[in-house]
């Protein structure tokens, strides 16, 4: 057998690495704003797993404390991707912001929680507007409960639930807005007797104290809530359709991944949720919490998104109804299960 002529064995070895460096160059980098809670977990997923660069995407990730002001970064330019709450996309509509939702990925995450204080006013059976009353007449004081900021998920989600579900005095219910850290940190020190939380700090706080109590589930504050869903700014989805796709396919093996083997789904979210906070028996529990269901459908939540608008409009956090025509593309997701 004649051994290869070294000039060629060269250009051989030239042309592999040009090839590489080609690849190579092909990556598309994208910025992703997201928010850090369970809701949010398939995307860090399809970035620990590889199924993000595999489909060609260099992502770096920008955390941020609510949707509101991840809308401010998207409205700049300082991200392409948006990975929070369905509720500041209208607010963003309204400012001619061309932001389009290519996924979802949890819905029904908010729930309402009693701290200790608070708590023993909702035995079973008891009226919650009742409770609110009762708290007030006790403590002298209107009950405290802190969330987002107005225009969020999780403001629209409480408000809905107090004033509509529970029904509750507004004289006996003060909303406090804040960040996501300072209202769990709020809610263990005992600054506030209520919030609207998220996992995994629904299960870090009653993990630390048993005596918060699970109140409203997601479904009961807000029928089928829309919650975290992957939306992109139209400018670079115009640009990069394919490093779209290549999102939303990643997004939907991640789902997946979450529901039929959690387990293995769960180092990649404790690394992007823990820092130090937490460990990972924390996020495992979390990721099976009754606040922790993952669909990353985005048809699925478009009547539910219609009427949060609605809600929105009725306590002034949205100027007007908008149409939500182009605000939701489900043709990435249906060629991605299509596959």
């Amino acid at each position: 057998m004649r051994a290869a002529h070294p000039f060629r064995t060269f250009i051989a070895a030239a042309a592999a690495a040009l090839l590489s460096a080609g690849a190579a160059l092909a990556q598309t980098p994208v910025r992703i704003g997201v928010i850090p809670v369970i809701g949010a977990a398939p995307i860090f997923v399809a970035g620990s797993e590889g199924w993000l660069k595999d489909a060609g995407l260099t992502p770096t990730f920008t955390t941020f404390e609510s949707g509101p002001n991840m809308i401010q970064a998207l409205a700049s330019g300082t991200i392409d991707v948006y990975v929070a709450g369905i509720a500041p996309l209208a607010v963003a509509r309204t400012k001619n912001i061309d932001v389009r939702v290519v996924a979802s990925t949890a819905v029904e995450e908010m729930v309402f929680v009693a701290g200790p204080k608070l708590a023993p006013y909702f035995a079973a059976g008891t009226d919650k507007a009742a409770a609110f009353k009762a708290f007030r007449d006790k403590e002298g004081r209107a009950a405290r409960l802190a969330t987002q900021p107005p225009g969020s998920v999780p403001n629209t989600t409480l408000q809905h639930w107090l004033w509509q579900v529970a029904k509750a005095d507004k004289p006996n219910a003060e909303v406090v807005s804040m960040g996501i850290d300072a209202t769990q940190q709020a809610l263990l020190a005992g600054a506030v007797d209520g919030a609207s939380i998220r996992e995994p700090a629904l299960t870090i706080v009653q993990m630390r104290n048993p005596a918060m109590t699970l109140v409203a589930t997601g479904g009961e504050m807000f029928p089928d809530q829309p919650g975290t869903v992957v939306a992109v700014f139209g400018a670079f989805a115009d640009r990069n359709p394919a490093a779209v796709q290549g999102l939303v396919n990643a997004v939907v093996k991640a789902v997946d991944l979450l529901k039929s083997d959690p387990a293995r789904a769960a180092p990649a979210v404790e690394q992007a949720l823990g820092k130090g906070i937490t460990d990972l028996a924390t996020i495992r529990k979390a990721l099976s919490s009754p606040a922790a269901k993952f669909t990353a459908d985005p048809r699925a939540i478009v009547e539910a998104t219609k009427k949060m608008q609605t809600y929105q409009v009725s306590i002034g956090t949205l100027d007007r109804d908008v149409p939500i025509d182009g605000l939701f593309v489900p043709g990435f997701y249906e060629k991605a299960v299509a596959r």
